[in-house]
């Protein structure tokens, strides 16, 4: 997609409504979940909650919520146990759609899973059928201010990002998966503030539709997968 429709895609996450922010609270949640259950409750001593804590505060959940989560999840009285699937498969004409879940009933997901891709023109694969097609990166966001542009870029590749690119509205730092949290880290001690921080999957190549039922059942199917608590991450290679 576009560095415009991006940044637009990135300002209407951070503007989301109450009912949105909501389901953006119970993503969170289950991510921190995972990560203390797998780590610690400390994020001085798991790296994976530092990222969960910076994502969520690019996502605008307080202190106060992120605090509370990590302690209702690291409790001794805590049952809930998420387990991390992802689905693959094709939306209409073919594009090529990966969703990560973080689920407490694997039948129940994987059914609506198909249901979505079904009623929608599309259809859920097996594993890997389009994981392909994707590179798994790290993403690091700073709106652009008027900062010197050499100093961002200096300061990110300083940092070990792999590259760094500018336009009108947003710096786009890339960096491999396994350096994110040390780029990221680096760039907060350094002054610098986040619009969008976290691992994605980012398409090779992209899909245009042009059809009018295609653009309405893929819409259609990503606002069914992403209203769905299960559901964590949404990638796909349509160029919107």
């Amino acid at each position: 997609m576009s560095g415009h429709s991006k940044w637009n895609n990135i300002k209407h996450k951070k503007e989301a409504g109450d009912a949105k922010r909501a389901k953006i609270f119970t993503k969170i949640g289950r991510e921190i979940a995972i990560a203390v259950k797998e780590g610690s409750s400390d994020p001085s001593a798991n790296p994976r909650l530092r990222d969960i804590i910076a994502k969520a505060k690019t996502a605008n959940v307080p202190n106060d919520n992120i605090n509370r989560m990590i302690a209702k999840y690291s409790g001794a009285g805590n049952t809930d146990n998420f387990e991390p699937i992802t689905y693959e498969g094709y939306g209409p004409n073919g594009v090529a759609v990966i969703v990560e879940t973080l689920t407490d009933s694997r039948n129940r997901t994987a059914a609506e899973m198909r249901h979505y891709f079904d009623k929608n023109g599309g259809s859920l694969g097996v594993a890997n059928c389009v994981s392909w097609q994707f590179d798994r990166k790290g993403v690091l966001v700073i709106e652009n201010d008027g900062q010197e542009e050499d100093e961002v870029m200096m300061a990110a590749l300083d940092a070990g990002a792999d590259d760094c690119t500018v336009d009108e509205e947003m710096f786009e730092i890339i960096t491999d998966p396994d350096m994110f949290g040390e780029v990221r880290e680096a760039l907060e001690k350094a002054g610098y503030e986040f619009v969008e921080a976290e691992i994605k999957m980012i398409p090779q190549s992209t899909i245009e539709l042009t059809d009018e039922d295609s653009l309405k059942n893929m819409q259609r199917l990503l606002d069914m997968l992403e209203d769905n608590d299960d559901v964590q991450n949404v990638w796909h290679n349509w160029d919107e």
